[in-house]
């Protein structure tokens, strides 16, 4: 047996110990997490457009050599860090708002996030199996799949495409250029695509993502639209009223008796107050009342739109938009409905008595409404959560020479949410070539010109009118034109191609 050699070690020598690094099955979840959770600040109200692209050209460079698996997961991880950061006040408003038990709130909170981190998982997972030569994989294959799994998610179970990540590009990055051709689907194509290509670091590589974004920044400059007529004055009423007292019948004089005050010191054609803002049936509005806001919005040569809840003798009810002065009576009743909000999804009515929601079961309005002439113009109306649906408003276009969003944006209280909904608004105008006036209750109320650039805004969580003028346009947007039809036939060649270029290979692996 040899003996075993003596050591020696010098009582100066200073004393190192190396310790184990973390398993990467521990290390690259909880970083792919990090980079999801980092990117909500890429999004309004921070508007670090780059960021969120880093984070996803971040997480592909983590995702190279990875097997379907372990994209699966890794996909999973930044789509519950993206999620959770992103829209958590959902929290808010079931328990701040609507009273739900914290662990309850918070475990609902959880599981809705868990959902839609999904959808970036499962496009990772199955750009990792497709066995394809890299390029092909990250530049074709997972930005098409990312894309399209955005597309399901904003209609599915009734869709709920928030924070999309062609959002947080709105209004002010080059690759916003690309909204007025294919939409906010359009631009998170790009935005993912870029991601690649950042990630693949090869110099043809960086040098198509630069292409795209000189490519995008000529576009912004091009006018889509042309202005129509002269602009029109416009007053956005906000009221103010916290939703835990909005719809108490002890608050109801104190609310109408604000709104009144505001609508006759406003000196606008078009006067426009936000969702809900009488927080009582129309029939049940004393008509003195309705007649004093009608016939100061006749002096003023315009007319009022007012958010009032409507119903029928037949027991239904519907969160609408009703017109009142110069014009005839016109009415607009909310399309697309908030699951759990404004209407009960089956099997989940113990979930809603958890919450003290008033009027939680409306019903819902026809598709198609035309445009209200008021003031001088042809708007078009839609009342809170619908923005988020970009296609489903451009039935409205070239009619509308002004787009208008009555909201109530209280249930989310001071949160990201009422920016993110703004900066959903952005996009929207970005898409139709058209102005949009956004009256909210607590804010954000803001005037936005056919770029996305907000003109004029007041502060959240203030009483005030915002006075400004909208200039009416016409002509229609490749987007308003074709609607999400122009992304997907982008999209479904991307996929053929990377079939094509991987198609004498074994087309999955594990």
């Amino acid at each position: 047996m040899m003996p075993r050699p003596r050591t020696s070690v010098s009582p100066t020598a200073p004393i190192t110990m190396t310790l184990p690094a973390a398993p990467a099955r521990l290390r690259d979840p909880a970083l792919a997490g990090l980079l999801g959770a980092a990117s909500v600040f890429g999004f309004a109200p921070f508007y670090l457009f780059p960021l969120p692209i880093l984070a996803l050209a971040g997480l592909i460079h983590l995702l190279r050599g990875a097997d379907g698996g372990a994209a699966f997961r890794l996909g999973y991880a930044f789509g519950l860090g993206w999620f959770l950061a992103g829209v958590s006040w959902v929290y808010v408003s079931m328990h701040d708002v609507g009273l739900m038990p914290a662990p309850i709130a918070a475990l609902a909170t959880l599981l809705f996030a868990a959902y839609l981190a999904l959808f970036p998982a499962v496009a990772l997972g199955l750009a990792a199996r497709w066995r394809l030569p890299e390029a092909a994989r990250w530049l074709l294959a997972a930005p098409a799949l990312w894309t399209l799994a955005d597309w399901v998610r904003g209609w599915l179970f009734t869709g709920f495409p928030w924070q999309a990540l062609g959002y947080s590009q709105a209004p002010w990055s080059p690759l916003a250029g690309y909204a007025p051709l294919l939409g906010v689907l359009g631009v998170t194509w790009l935005a993912a695509l870029t991601a690649a290509a950042l990630a693949l670091r090869r110099p043809w590589s960086l040098a198509l993502a630069a292409a795209l974004w000189l490519a995008g920044w000529g576009l912004g400059q091009v006018a889509w639209t042309r202005p129509a007529g002269e602009p029109v004055t416009v007053s956005l009423l906000q009221g103010n009223v916290v939703q835990e007292l909005k719809f108490r019948p002890e608050r109801l004089a104190e609310s109408l008796e604000s709104y009144r005050r505001m609508v006759l010191d406003s000196p606008s054609r078009l006067i426009v107050l936000p969702e809900t803002a009488l927080p009582v049936f129309l029939d049940t509005v004393p008509a003195e009342y309705l007649a004093r806001l009608a016939g100061h919005a006749w002096r003023n040569g315009g007319d009022l739109l007012v958010g009032v809840p409507e119903r029928e003798a037949d027991g239904r009810y519907y969160n609408s938009v009703v017109s009142l002065g110069a014009a005839p009576l016109q009415t607009f009743r909310k399309v697309h409905l908030v699951p759990f909000g404004e209407f009960v999804p089956p099997g989940f009515r113990w979930f809603i008595d958890l919450m003290r929601i008033p009027l939680g079961d409306f019903s819902r309005g026809a598709p198609g409404q035309p445009p209200m002439a008021v003031a001088g113009q042809r708007v078009a109306v839609n009342i809170c959560y619908e923005d988020v649906f970009g296609e489903e408003l451009i039935h409205a276009l070239p009619a509308a020479s002004l787009m208008a969003n009555l909201s109530n944006d209280a249930w989310f209280g001071d949160s990201f949410a009422p920016w993110q909904h703004l900066q959903i608004s952005q996009m929207r105008a970005l898409e139709s070539g058209r102005w949009w006036l956004r009256a909210n209750n607590t804010g954000i109320t803001a005037i936005l010109d056919e770029k996305g650039r907000v003109v004029e805004q007041l502060p959240p969580f203030a009483l005030g009118a915002l006075h400004g003028q909208a200039q009416g346009r016409t002509g229609l947007t490749p987007y308003a034109r074709w609607g999400n039809t122009g992304v997907l036939a982008v999209l479904v060649p991307a996929l053929l191609l990377a079939w094509w270029w991987g198609r004498r290979r074994p087309s999955w692996r594990a």
